[in-house]
């Protein structure tokens, strides 16, 4: 029996070849690996020795030979095949152990040069993998170094040899090499698409697996956390120095407290609770953007996720006392202040960095069937070029509050209704199968706060009820994408309450 020996990765290289050689396997490598083997006194052919072709162009063609892939392809059933094999002088190759060049690792480097990034993508290596891999019921195929341990066991047992694997064993290790090929593919393809776009007819997406959960959005099911091949940044590759592992609730909350305040050059700090902020606040000092992001709804920030878009002070930190938080993210903290929310025990602290990456500005949502794929709503805006629909414009004050709370409405899940005050959301509708409902809700939660507040919904108003709702609840200024076959109705209800209302021209849906 031969093994073919060909990596990148050489971690416990060695061992395996000590346990296949134990097994009475022959050992066949390419250059780098092989040289590994000999140091460590095994014998060892070299591919260039077994096809009597030397390795050429730059080591681009190392084992691309009919020796190699007969051996490998050879279907051990099939008579014809053998014979084939023996006519050719061709042997069998019974184990292919492989692993690629550092292709993600390279591109994922913000200095990476195409040539740098074309000279890592293996051609050989996938090639090797997937000859192996189709005929797994003749070939052990090892991608992953963490195989390498039992299957050397399962070899060398006393009645050992490769007929010892299990068929679901095998097709198990199939499975894996295959799909360790199509995350290599996938992240060449996303290097060279460079816009993103979706316009291919084809689109794969990769992800290496983290760590698993205890669970998912519930107990029964089943959960792990995967990051896109070539991230970098976002909730998926924060650190987290403090407090228990993350559930899967825990990391989508933190995601919807970290994307939004990302979203604002000013400082903000928001408190989300079940993916929405109910609270959001900028304000250049740290302590005051908490204060009145936690007042913002105070009821339902207990036991959210608050957020931060600068380092975050040890003053801070002491003014978040007495409030429960299951996680805070930031992009970094004072030492005084890690020491003192540190002692919170029921506290996940995550430090995290922007997302970035080819896929930064795509989502993804799965229906029964498919995936629903587009590109993020990252669009800016200047609020400058917003068309004013009523008689009365807004004062500068109230159109910046408008421009606040139109910024927080994106990142609400629709029907979305958003108050705002001096920089700070005093109350918000959301989820709401009609607008009048989340608008309620928004009055509801702001109390007495609303009265004088700018209102931003993410969507047409298309009744006059939405109008006459938010003047009574002391409303003085809307913003509104504009669209309604009724745009004339709502704008002479505005006017007619005294209110100054802008179109925006754009929809924040967020379903």
């Amino acid at each position: 029996m031969k093994a073919l020996i060909s990596t990148y990765d050489r971690t416990g290289v060695v061992e395996l070849a000590h346990a296949l050689r134990k097994a009475d396997f022959e050992l066949v490598s390419t250059g780098g690996t092989g040289s590994v083997l000999s140091e460590a006194g095994l014998p060892v052919t070299q591919v260039a020795d077994l096809t009597g072709f030397p390795e050429i162009l730059d080591g681009r063609v190392k084992t691309l030979h009919p020796i190699v892939y007969g051996g490998i392809l050879a279907r051990r059933g099939l008579p014809g095949h053998l014979e084939q094999l023996a006519e050719h002088e061709i042997d069998t190759i019974d184990l292919v152990a492989c692993n690629l060049y550092p292709l993600i690792d390279t591109v994922s480097s913000p200095d990476v040069t195409l040539e740098d990034a074309l000279e890592k993508i293996d051609i050989g290596g996938p090639t090797m993998i997937r000859a192996a891999a189709k005929n797994f019921p003749d070939v052990i195929v090892l991608v992953d170094p963490s195989d390498y341990g039992w299957v050397g066991e399962r070899l060398t047992q006393e009645n050992g040899g490769a007929s010892e694997l299990t068929m679901e064993e095998r097709r198990s290790l199939a499975r894996k090499a295959f799909q360790h090929v199509a995350l290599y593919d996938t992240a060449a393809s996303q290097y060279l698409d460079e816009s993103s776009t979706l316009d291919s007819a084809e689109k794969t997406f990769g992800f290496t697996k983290l760590y698993d959960m205890s669970y998912g959005e519930n107990p029964h099911q089943e959960a792990a956390l995967y990051a896109d091949v070539l991230s970098t940044g976002g909730i998926v590759r924060a650190e987290q120095l403090h407090g228990q592992e993350l559930s899967f609730n825990n990391v989508l909350d933190a995601d919807a407290a970290w994307t939004t305040v990302c979203d604002f050059e000013e400082q903000a700090v928001t408190v989300v609770k079940h993916a929405n902020p109910c609270g959001l606040a900028v304000h250049d000092d740290q302590p005051t953007a908490y204060q009145r992001a936690f007042e913002g709804d105070s009821m339902s920030a207990y036991g959210g996720i608050v957020g931060f878009n600068r380092t975050v002070t040890a003053a801070t930190a002491r003014a978040m006392k007495g409030v429960l938080y299951h996680v805070m993210v930031a992009p970094d903290y004072e030492p005084e202040a890690l020491e003192i929310l540190r002692k919170r025990k029921q506290l996940r602290i995550l430090r995290a960095t922007p997302a970035a990456g080819p896929l930064a500005n795509v989502g993804i949502r799965r229906v029964s069937g498919g995936a629903l794929i587009q590109t993020g709503d990252t669009i800016v805006e200047d609020p400058s070029t917003w068309k004013i629909a009523t008689k009365r414009g807004p004062t500068e004050a109230e159109l910046n509050n408008l421009a606040f709370a139109w910024k927080a409405s994106r990142h609400i899940r629709s029907n979305t209704i958003v108050l705002a005050k001096d920089g700070a959301m005093v109350g918000m509708g959301t989820g709401q199968p009609n607008r009048v409902t989340s608008i309620h809700l928004a009055i509801r939660i702001a109390g007495e706060k609303a009265k004088g507040s700018a209102l931003a919904s993410d969507a047409y108003m298309p009744f006059t009820d939405n109008i006459e709702m938010a003047s009574e609840g002391g409303i003085i200024a809307i913003a509104q994408p504009g669209g309604s076959i009724r745009d004339d109705e709502v704008i002479e209800a505005a006017d007619r309450l005294g209110m100054a209302m802008v179109f925006t021209g754009v929809r924040h849906f967020k379903h």
